[in-house]
């Protein structure tokens, strides 16, 4: 592997930060100091003025391969996910078919495994996500899963939750829920309330979210077992899983950057870019959603990136799929909404080390305890790293996206903050901005 030097960015650690150096030599963080002689190979990034933190990780990201290659590859993906500062992804189950056997886990594995990036995978709880029968769990754990969930649909029947909680515990991986009553939620296209009944389009209720976190905190509760929420979306899901987490309970949860930068008034142009399951919510449940990453009480920033071919987007607002994309403007949307006085620390707490830790892609060998990924950017740590730019302006073009597909919101947007480089697995992916 080459040898790397970043040069005079604000090194932020998870205590502390400084401006220094950090020499990357095979592989690994070789030396942080104030100044370091690096030799005349090594490739020098300029961080003057950046940020320099453990590269990021995306906890919720649809990849679409098998299935609907048209719409996203995992190759595809991953180089969207290093422009956005990426150096590791979880991959969801919700393919076609879904990822609930070994041979469809060991398949995504292995073509992410061509990436960069390290791809890791997300396996279904139940077969085909249809919530009848459990997966097979521990065959996918044998493979290194740590992560399951049938997201974009939940599991609906409390039992099922309940055995799925049971078995995994002493497997030691987690399960994530999509938290979506689809009874309550049937045919409901946008928030639910004054403004989705005079566009005269039908709602899906908070309550719809709300009801399944409080059952799933209770199952919890009941079997010991660890659970993430996905993409909570509202003021009280929130506050639920705070008071549960504050017990002692071992729950955590992630935001994606739509729901907190977005309110349902976007849904007013009748543009289906704007559709997501969980819907975009009331400008109170935005602004809660907003301070509690300010707070800094929020475990993982989570892009919930869903490409979609365009002639499935070009459809009607109540007959388009829901989703959008995430991975190549996360980063800044997270540092805007932060504020003028964003905490380096808290951004790359809720992108990088948080989110590390609920997907257990950190490790330790020996007595030596270091990080794959979410590491304290200290000496031995594995080079993943990404440099942030936060005073880059820039604007969304959907033309110029990496991803296969073009169903973002922020097209024409302006932006501040942009990731200048991200290193992978020791190797440059990104630097100035622009794939190596």
């Amino acid at each position: 592997m080459s040898t790397i030097v970043i040069r005079q960015g604000l090194v932020v650690g998870e205590h502390t930060s400084g401006v220094a150096d950090v020499l990357i030599v095979d592989g690994r963080v070789a030396d942080v100091a104030a100044v370091i002689d690096a030799p005349s190979d090594a490739h020098e990034v300029d961080a003057r003025d950046c940020w320099v933190g453990p590269g990021f990780v995306d906890l919720h990201t649809h990849l679409r391969e098998p299935g609907r290659e048209s719409a996203e590859t995992i190759e595809s993906g991953a180089r969207a996910g290093a422009l956005g500062g990426y150096c590791a992804l979880v991959a969801m189950p919700n393919t076609e078919p879904a990822l609930d056997s070994v041979a469809l886990v060991s398949f995504v594995l292995e073509r992410g495994a061509r990436t960069p990036l390290d791809i890791a995978v997300a396996g279904a709880i139940t077969i085909g996500r249809r919530g009848e029968s459990l997966a097979p769990l521990a065959e996918m754990a044998a493979l290194g899963v740590r992560l399951f969930t049938d997201d974009g649909i939940g599991v609906q029947d409390p039992s099922m939750m309940r055995r799925a909680l049971t078995y995994a515990k002493p497997l030691g991986v987690r399960l994530a829920q999509h938290c979506e009553d689809e009874r309550l939620a049937a045919g409901g296209t946008m928030n639910e309330g004054s403004l989705s009944g005079s566009l005269g389009l039908i709602g899906r209720p908070a309550l719809a979210e709300e009801l399944m976190v409080q059952r799933d905190i209770e199952l919890v509760r009941l079997t010991g077992s660890p659970l993430h929420f996905l993409h909570l979306s509202t003021r009280r899901s929130l506050e639920m899983v705070l008071r549960a987490r504050d017990e002692g309970l071992p729950v955590s949860f992630e935001v994606a950057p739509h729901h907190f930068t977005l309110d349902e008034s976007a849904c007013s142009s009748y543009d289906p870019v704007f559709k997501v399951h969980p819907p975009l919510r009331s400008p109170g449940d935005v602004e809660a959603l907003r301070q509690s990453l300010c707070d800094g009480v929020i475990d993982a920033v989570a892009t919930d990136h869903a490409p979609h071919a365009p002639e499935l987007k070009d459809l009607a607002f109540d007959e388009a799929p829901a989703g959008m994309l995430g991975l190549e403007h996360a980063a800044s949307l997270t540092f805007e909404a932060l504020g003028a006085s964003a905490d380096p620390g808290v951004f790359f707490a809720v992108l990088s080390r948080g989110p590390a830790r609920i997907a257990q892609l950190r490790r330790e060998d020996g007595r030596v305890r270091h990080s794959a990924h979410g590491g304290a950017m200290a000496v031995g740590d594995d080079a993943n790293v990404t440099v942030f730019d936060p005073g880059c302006h820039w604007s969304v073009d959907r033309t110029t996206l990496a991803s296969r597909s073009m169903n973002t919101p922020y097209d024409g947007r302006p932006m501040v903050g942009r990731v200048r480089a991200t290193i992978a697995k020791g190797r440059l992916v990104v630097d100035e901005g622009l794939l190596t």
